[in-house]
């Protein structure tokens, strides 16, 4: 059951099978999760939402105007509670437990926990019931859904290594966001027998068809793209905008357009 009602308040349960209770719909909602934050702009919450991480940088001018508490994983405990949140929403792989541990003492805290396209759409739709805007949700979320019936996919037998860190390199595996999306371009996770976001050691490495640079966490440049291609010469090393791939809220209105392009130069 994803909410329930009572007399006085609402139940609402998370993605982390987590229940919270609302006495009224929220209006003063702090989001820890920059995809999240840009959803939350979406849903047209510019008043609602008074609190937000240093790298929630869509909208610009939230990143400018809102409060920040600190990043994802060291959030400012103090800052949150000073702001007297009645809301407030994270993640489960951004936030770390202690943090979520702390601010689930200062306000309800709504959780996510996301891997896939189906999960994304859920927490749309259950944050958007959460936060008063179920109407507006229901829309960005169809609409998500139709612009992903216009992708065209690889025929799936090519490989793609995507590279989230440098020094070492880590790469984005399976049961991940960023693998959900490999897929739905119809390439072939070239760690697809690894998990999560292991290391990945080039001089002992076979060679993938594609080399994806992502824009985020590590600022991948041109000079990277030249020692991969110097070490593969027979992959592709293409520079891929992060965001499009993992970022899971409102940013997937654009990502099959963005899909498309980017196959259009694998091809």
């Amino acid at each position: 059951m994803k909410s329930e009602r009572n007399d006085c308040c609402i139940s609402f349960q998370d993605q982390m099978n987590r229940t919270i209770t609302l006495s009224q719909t929220p209006k003063r909602i702090v989001s820890l999760v920059p995809s999240q934050t840009e959803y939350l702009h979406a849903l047209g919450l510019e008043e609602e939402v008074i609190g937000i991480t240093k790298f929630c940088i869509h909208p610009e001018s939230w990143f400018r105007s809102k409060k920040r508490i600190g990043g994802t994983k060291n959030v400012n405990i103090n800052s949150v509670k000073s702001l007297e949140p009645d809301l407030i929403i994270g993640n489960k792989e951004e936030n770390s437990q202690s943090d979520i541990d702390e601010l689930s003492k200062i306000a309800p805290l709504w959780m996510s926990d996301i891997f896939n396209l189906e999960d994304a759409l859920e927490m749309m739709l259950r944050v958007g019931e959460l936060v008063g805007k179920k109407e507006k949700s229901i829309e960005i979320c169809n609409q998500i859904q139709v612009e992903f019936q216009q992708l065209i996919p690889i025929q799936r037998t090519k490989t793609a290594l995507y590279l989230i860190w440098k020094n070492p390199y880590m790469a984005a595996a399976k049961n991940t966001f960023v693998d959900a999306m490999l897929e739905k371009i119809g390439l072939i996770n070239f760690l697809e027998n690894e998990e999560r976001y292991p290391t990945w050691n080039p001089e002992n490495s076979a060679t993938p068809d594609f080399i994806f640079l992502s824009s985020e966490p590590f600022p991948f440049s041109e000079k990277d793209i030249a020692e991969l291609q110097l070490k593969f010469p027979t992959s592709q090393v293409v520079l891929v905008d992060g965001e499009y791939f993992s970022w899971y809220g409102s940013r997937l209105l654009g990502a099959p357009a963005y899909f498309n392009v980017l196959i259009e130069r694998l091809s």
